[in-house]
């Protein structure tokens, strides 16, 4: 037993041995595919390929470098010092104007499209958080111009619905008690003039000519006279009880109408020079889901509020049906027509800090970057105010490895805070 132990124990370094001899002829085999693939180099392209590619195109080559490690700058071709990748060609063109060659492949490997620079109408939308309110225009407020004491109050709820005409509460009053007596006597002595003056004191005291009209049919001052409700509405405030002692001035309801209501958005500063009196808005609640509203601007605030840096726009909107309460929350939804504006898809753009690039499609694989200057965006779409002309073609997709291939390639000025274009670059 203990033989048959030893003959195994042997026999086991073996098996490694072997495996490891089969992984270095495997790497010896397959490692110049692999880092070929890697690299973005055709199948069967060796050392001497870069030379051949740069020959074959007619074009001058600058140096070679490593697409892993573009510091290395050999002026001949070979493998990079770091990490043994066949160097690529970079060619005296493509050094100044930062072109980037990405070849049929590669091209497909990394998923480029291209899309046209276009020139066409572009609709600018934004959103805002608006919010329900009264319209002020329609708010009735219920004072008094006598002192006294109300006597019975019909009224007694907030929220409760009036109507124009309605009697809200009855007062008792000296003063207007007194004026009523006053109004008698001088409709008894028959005096034109006396009468007259008498009735316009019970009108400025807060009395209609119907009331008026009352108490000289009665021929007797009322004790209690009622007081009606302003306008149709809601009662919004009820600032009274009944048996309360009132001061004249102090308001003792407020009546707001429904029909129609505001909604007061809240508009970023960067967006709120373009709204104007007039513009078309749509309206959605969380409250009424799959129901919009079509309203227009119908006024513009003229200031911002310090803290959010928000101004404010209002639209007025007829509530058939109350569906609209004030104190909801409203997305609003504003568009504007900017007419034809040059423009390229927002995956195009690359920010390099203070700056925009797009890779202009040169045809046979060229990539060109180009800065721009931009403007408006909307649906997707960049106003393209300076650097590119419609009909030109740009890289859309795969963008940001062309522009990591554009910088490995030294096409550096590009790239640079402070830096120029280089020198023949559009």
């Amino acid at each position: 037993m203990t033989d048959a132990r030893a003959k195994r124990s042997a026999r086991r370094p073996g098996v490694p041995a072997v495996l490891l001899v089969a992984l270095a002829v495997a790497v010896a085999t397959f490692h110049r595919p692999l880092v070929g693939w890697f690299a973005g180099t055709p199948p069967g392209a060796g050392e001497g390929a870069p030379a051949a590619m740069g020959a074959a195109g007619g074009e001058a080559i600058d140096h070679y470098t490593c697409s892993m490690h573009p510091s290395v700058h050999q002026p001949a071709p070979g493998r990079c010092p770091i990490c043994g990748m066949t160097l690529v060609p970079v060619a005296k063109e493509q050094n100044g104007q930062g072109a980037v060659v990405v070849p049929e492949a590669r091209r497909q490997l990394i998923g480029v499209r291209t899309a046209p620079v276009v020139e066409a109408p572009m609709r600018w939308t934004f959103r805002a958080v608006g919010r329900v309110a009264y319209d002020e225009a329609s708010l009735s407020d219920v004072t008094l111009r006598v002192r006294g004491w109300i006597t019975k109050l019909y009224v007694d709820e907030t929220g409760q619905r009036v109507a124009r005409g309605q009697t809200l509460f009855t007062l008792y009053s000296p003063e207007l008690y007194d004026a009523e007596q006053d109004f008698l006597v001088a409709t008894g002595g028959r005096a034109g003039a006396l009468a007259s003056a008498a009735r316009q004191r019970l009108r400025l005291l807060g009395l209609d000519d119907a009331q008026i009209d009352t108490v000289a049919r009665k021929g007797a001052p009322s004790e209690s006279v009622a007081f009606p409700s302003p306008a149709s509405g809601f009662v919004i405030e009820k600032d009274v009880v009944e048996g309360a002692a009132v001061e004249p001035g102090a308001r003792l309801y407020r009546v707001a109408a429904l029909d129609e209501v505001w909604v007061e958005a809240d508009v970023y500063e960067a967006d709120f020079a373009r709204v104007r009196v007039g513009q078309r808005a749509t309206v959605t609640l969380d409250y009424l889901p799959g129901r919009s509203y079509e309203a227009k601007v119908a006024y513009v605030y003229p200031y911002l509020d310090s803290k959010t840096r928000t101004g404010r726009v209002r639209l007025e909107l007829a509530n058939e049906g109350l569906e609209l309460r004030p104190g909801m929350f409203a997305n609003v939804e504003l568009s504007a027509d900017l007419g034809e504006r040059v423009q390229v898809p927002a995956s195009a753009v690359v920010y390099t800090g203070p700056r925009r690039l797009v890779f202009v499609d040169l045809g046979q694989g060229r990539f060109q970057p180009t800065e721009i200057r931009t403007g408006s965006e909307a649906d997707g779409m960049v106003e393209v105010l300076s650097g590119l002309r419609a009909g030109q073609v740009v890289a859309t997709s795969g963008v940001f490895l062309i522009a990591a291939e554009a910088r490995i390639r030294t096409a550096a000025a590009y790239w640079e805070p402070s830096a120029p274009p280089p020198e023949g670059a559009p």
